[in-house]
């Protein structure tokens, strides 16, 4: 097992751009892309199933997770993936010119997510090796700050410049242009990132393909022998059970036409709403519920606040969905409020994967399991959103996705917890 290394780089000047990098290609497939396709006329269903089934990867990495034991060192799978990832972006930019471009796209989109799936895999243990429990529950708010601000700079500048850009150039080369910027930040991140990383150790607990399925069996056998497994599994995926459906419809409700039940947004509008009303409001939940955790715990009071925190502000969501008021800033201060709460909750899960799932001999493996079936909590209830959305319409979705926060509270208050030292 790895012995952690003598720390002479600060975590404040790798963790923010890692977790930037982390969040930037996430988000960008999750959510902007559901917008880009919107407007270059997919229908809901389609760019609902299809921006979630690419997002498998995210839930997959585990399997492939113990073989970056092999070569080298977390540090440089984190930032070559980096720069992988940002060559793709361009060619996810050139594929909007041709004709089949939405599959083309789709597919491109989909290696974008394996690349970010291993990224995510190798910053994770970055973090974990590098770091006592004290300090990461302190980081983690620094984590969720930064990984935060990729998704309002991917959902709110960047929409915001894609819907200007389309007023004078059209939507797909608007949309390319917006993909060749992805593609800038996450190049430059990387080679940032090449400096800012600690080395740590080299990867050696692997070394040839036999020892790595044998470390995969192991790592398999020993997740499922931890104790209160199975509670903690459904932890993890009840707790993001209703925001994979919200999240996933929520942009497109705001670009739906009134008439059909939507706000009627322009896209530059859309950008305003995360960019300018979610920002600030997701940095400070982030960053508030990091130094909540680290001052108060992980305990079952706790937990239930920030559950609490994650679940109910998506009141503010079945509030437009009612009303649909015209007013922009009652629309913004509720998807300030969500953010706030979305910000301060989704803290809990990181941290009980991090102190609840994690520890033990298989650290970096058993996080990337926890965090892949974290993904699937949220990929499966995205994907079947868009049929649900349609069948039942915006405003009737919205209160069902409330009737889907019960289990997330059910689950939080039962889930067992063991004593973190």
């Amino acid at each position: 097992m790895d012995q952690p290394v003598q720390k002479t780089i600060h975590p404040v000047k790798w963790v923010p751009s890692t977790w930037f990098a982390m969040g930037l290609p996430f988000v960008a497939l999750a959510t902007s892309s559901a917008i880009m396709y919107k407007n270059l006329g997919i229908s809901d269903s389609q760019i609902a199933f299809w921006t979630s089934l690419i997002m498998l990867p995210w839930t997959l990495k585990p399997l492939w997770g113990p073989f970056l034991e092999m070569y080298k060192t977390r540090k440089f799978f984190v930032y070559t993936t980096q720069i992988i990832t940002g060559c793709l972006f361009a060619l996810a930019g050139m594929s909007l010119q041709l004709n089949h471009f939405f599959s083309i796209s789709i597919g491109i989109l989909a290696i974008i997510a394996l690349s970010g799936a291993t990224h995510d895999t190798a910053a994770d243990g970055v973090y974990l090796h590098e770091m006592d429990s004290k300090q990461q529950a302190q980081y983690v708010g620094w984590q969720g700050a930064f990984y935060n601000i990729a998704k309002v700079l991917s959902g709110g500048v960047l929409v915001y410049l894609a819907g200007e850009l389309e007023k004078k150039f059209g939507i797909a080369n608007a949309w390319t242009t917006i993909l060749f910027i992805y593609a800038a930040i996450m190049i430059l991140l990387g080679l940032y990132n090449r400096y800012a990383i600690p080395n740590g150790t080299p990867s050696t607990q692997v070394h040839s393909l036999q020892e790595g399925f044998t470390t995969l069996k192991d790592v398999i056998i020993t997740f499922f022998q931890k104790k209160n497994i199975w509670f903690g599994l459904c932890f993890i995926v009840f707790y993001r059970f209703a925001e994979g459906q919200a999240i996933k419809i929520t942009p497109l409700f705001f670009k739906a036409p009134r008439a059909n039940g939507g706000l009627g947004l322009t896209t530059s509008q859309v950008g305003v709403l995360y960019g300018v009303f979610g920002a600030a409001a997701f940095v400070l939940g982030s960053i508030a519920a990091g130094y909540f955790v680290s001052n108060k715990g992980l305990t079952r009071k706790t937990l239930m606040i920030l559950c609490a925190f994650f679940n109910i502000p998506f009141l503010a969501y079945a509030f437009l969905a009612v009303t649909q008021p015209e007013n922009v800033f009652i629309i913004g201060t509720a998807v300030a409020i969500e953010y706030l709460g979305y910000g301060f909750g989704f803290v809990g899960l990181i941290l009980f994967i991090m102190q609840q799932i994690a520890p033990g001999k298989y650290k970096m493996a058993h996080y990337a399991f926890g965090s892949g079936l974290m993904n699937l909590g949220f990929m499966i209830p995205s994907m079947i959103s868009g049929f649900v959305s349609d069948y039942l319409g915006y405003r009737e979705f919205f209160i069902w996705v409330l009737i889907a926060t019960i289990p997330a509270f059910i689950i939080t208050w039962i889930v067992p917890l063991q004593k973190t030292e």
